[in-house]
């Protein structure tokens, strides 16, 4: 993995994520480059000022996106709005779960958003997916097919410490449209919006939000009902095998980074074994997972693994996982292949790192494990319907 900041693992992950989600090496770079020698403190301290840094550079490019906007030049200005808001995700994502200002500008990075879908995305637009009382604030990229036929379509669920906006910079869900299938990309219940501003708390029991999920879609007259797949990285590769395991109206499933056994990565986390993915890691977790002590929070923790869950997928089930992930062990990609035994189309991909996207969920070589899941999902998808996935550019 690239490391900009030698020995601080969190913050060369924020970096190789935002460089293989649309960011710019002249960019990240002059956000990067005033707190490089605060990197050497760790992960937790400076954490403000990574804020300030990288809030300097978008703040620069809402300008000049503003400028090109006034100017006519509305490509121009997307773009660099669309930067802007990936920058601010990234950073945001970096802060303490107890920073005041992490609702400000996390409002601020869904205008910017949304800016860059009216100027150079109308296929992506904001829906929201009613969930027991509440509703879970979600992206529709939808695929255009030159037949007009309904698309296939995948949902897409994020982590931990993810959002949907993540999921979007990340370029998957526009290679997934350009290939005739249309993505569904949702804050889940502990992540983005559902938590900043709903306040809804991760649970075990993820077939809750998958079957809103679908039932949303049903709603729709552009989605081929037959074909809809579930896709999560991170702490998704738990969210998605336990709702693909009991929600059986999905075609496919996709942990995009294994997550067999999370209860027991906490308890070594204590221990200080492998590596955190956000600075001040427990105020994270309990602020996700609704708890006020890591004690309580540990012990209900042990419940989010997939013994005898995965076994009852009855679905095209892919596990992909880096073979030098520091943040979830190889071993529990192995662990949910094995027990998946009643999937008719069981898969584990483990990238090396001789190829790249070796590191937690392929994030040292993002587009490299995206093409390999899209392409999957294209296989598994072409044969449930007897021919193409997706049809053909127009």
């Amino acid at each position: 993995m690239f490391e900009y900041f030698p020995g601080n693992y969190i913050w060369n992950l924020g970096v190789a994520a935002t460089l293989n989600s649309g960011g710019l090496i002249d960019e990240v770079d002059r956000a990067c480059r005033p707190i490089r020698e605060l990197a050497k403190q760790g992960s937790d301290v400076g954490t403000a000022e990574f804020m300030r840094s990288w809030q300097s550079v978008a703040d620069q490019l809402e300008q000049q996106a503003a400028e090109a906007e006034k100017a006519g030049h509305l490509r121009t200005a997307g773009q660099k709005y669309l930067r802007a808001a990936a920058y601010l995700c990234q950073a945001e994502r970096m802060q303490s779960a107890k920073d005041p200002s992490r609702r400000d500008v996390y409002q601020h990075c869904l205008d910017l958003m949304q800016k860059s879908f009216d100027l150079i995305d109308p296929a992506t637009t904001r829906v929201a997916v009613p969930f027991e009382g509440s509703e879970l604030p979600a992206y529709f990229t939808r695929a255009e097919r030159p037949d007009g036929s309904p698309a296939p379509t995948i949902i897409m669920w994020n982590g931990l410490d993810s959002t949907k906006e993540h999921m979007y910079t990340s370029g998957w869900p526009a290679e997934m449209a350009a290939r005739g299938i249309s993505v569904l990309q949702v804050d889940c219940p502990g992540s983005g919006e559902a938590l900043r501003f709903g306040d809804l708390k991760a649970r075990v029991t993820t077939e809750d939000w998958a079957a809103a999920c679908v039932d949303y879609l049903e709603t729709r007259d552009d989605v081929d009902l037959d074909r809809v797949g579930l896709v999560g990285w991170s702490l998704g590769g738990y969210y998605v095998p336990r709702a693909a395991a009991f929600e059986k109206r999905l075609a496919l499933a996709v942990a995009w980074g294994a997550n067999h056994n999370w209860g027991e990565v906490q308890k070594a986390r204590l221990e200080r074994e492998g590596e955190n993915p956000v600075p001040h890691y427990w105020d994270h977790v309990l602020w996700v997972w609704g708890y006020d002590d890591v004690d309580t929070f540990i012990e209900a923790a042990a419940a989010v693994h997939l013994n005898g869950v995965v076994s009852q997928i009855t679905c095209p089930f892919l596990i992909t996982h880096g073979s030098n992930d520091r943040q979830i062990n190889v071993r529990y990609a192995h662990q949910s292949y094995d027990q998946a035994v009643n999937s008719p189309r069981r898969e584990l991909r483990i990238f090396t790192p001789e190829e790249g996207a070796t590191e937690h969920i392929g994030l040292d070589h993002l587009p490299h494990v995206g093409a390999f899941t899209a392409d999957w999902i294209e296989d598994v998808f072409s044969e449930s319907s007897g021919g193409s996935a997706a049809a053909a550019p127009a």
